[in-house]
């Protein structure tokens, strides 16, 4: 299968008599998986790296227009292979997506990760019944960020600033001018947030992947939902940190063939993405695509 250079040589000899070449370039190797598996297929790339200041890189409520589309005529009793390149986003979104996902395929739904998904990504990921990763795939933490900030790092700075004062109360002035930046309620929203998270990816453990094991569940929430433990709310975790905390990870590189089939069309869609206006493209094996896309320029008049 052709590696990253490959496919872009590819596209660009396909598209002298082509003008849809990536298209019709990764619409062919996502159709291969599919093939491979015996399964249905639906590919979910944001374009967070490429174009990473546009909003709808985000996972957001528009993305369940894009899974109906695409499992519209689906047969489903050949279950789903959700291949994941996320940075994460809305949590009501994302809880919507996958009651939709989990009401249309039941328990039979496998993520597969050819590079990163992060955050609620993650939590899409864990709801799965188990997921595929390479030695290159990563995950990310779950807990929750409100305004670029983990929500857990804004509880730990209050509680810092409360025992500072409370020992020292002249440091009060100082502290005032850091925790003023937040409203009232921030703090409350703050904690609700962490809370729903946690549920919701409890629940789904539960119900599918940990069924039965109430300890592995917390073994993975402890890990995945633990800033202090974790730095960053951008911590990339690992295959193997994964399969070490009772995750059910399919190794990649088990089937060599399924796993260039993966890379290949995970470099198809990279390059979809960087050289057209979409930010994300929702697709499935049969050819049906859901894209959002940068406006275009206006260009003068003749």
């Amino acid at each position: 299968m052709p590696n990253w250079s490959e496919v872009l040589q590819e596209i660009q000899q396909e598209i002298q008599t082509n003008p849809n070449a990536l298209d019709t370039v990764r619409r062919k190797y996502l159709k291969e998986v599919s093939i491979k598996t015996g399964r249905n297929v639906i590919a979910y790339y944001s374009g967070w790296l490429q174009k990473p200041l546009h909003p709808d890189n985000a996972i957001n409520d528009k993305d369940k227009s894009a899974f109906m589309v695409n499992i519209h005529k689906m047969d489903r009793s050949k279950g789903l292979d959700l291949i994941l390149h996320t940075p994460g986003g809305d949590l009501a979104a994302t809880e919507s997506i996958v009651d939709y996902l989990h009401s249309m395929f039941k328990n039979d739904i496998r993520a597969i990760i050819p590079q990163i998904s992060m955050s609620a990504g993650t939590m899409i990921a864990l709801s799965c019944r188990e997921i595929m990763m390479g030695k290159q795939s990563n995950l990310g933490p779950i807990d929750p960020q409100m305004g670029g900030v983990a929500c857990q790092a804004v509880l730990e700075e209050f509680e810092v600033a409360k025992n500072d004062i409370r020992a020292n109360p002249h440091a009060a002035v100082l502290w005032q001018v850091i925790i003023s930046k937040y409203h009232p309620t921030y703090l409350g929203a703050c904690r609700k947030a962490i809370d729903w998270s946690v549920e919701l990816v409890e629940e789904w453990l539960v119900r599918n992947m940990c069924k039965g094991n109430t300890q592995m569940v917390k073994t993975i929430l402890d890990e995945f939902n633990d800033h202090t433990k974790n730095k960053s709310h951008a911590r990339h975790i690992s295959k193997e940190r994964c399969k070490s905390l009772g995750l059910t990870v399919l190794d990649m590189e088990d089937d060599n063939d399924l796993q260039d089939k993966i890379l290949t069309t995970h470099h198809a869609f990279m390059h979809s993405l960087s050289h057209s206006n979409a930010v994300k493209i929702v697709e499935n094996h049969l050819g049906v695509t859901y894209v959002e896309a940068v406006p275009l320029p206006n260009r003068p008049a003749n």
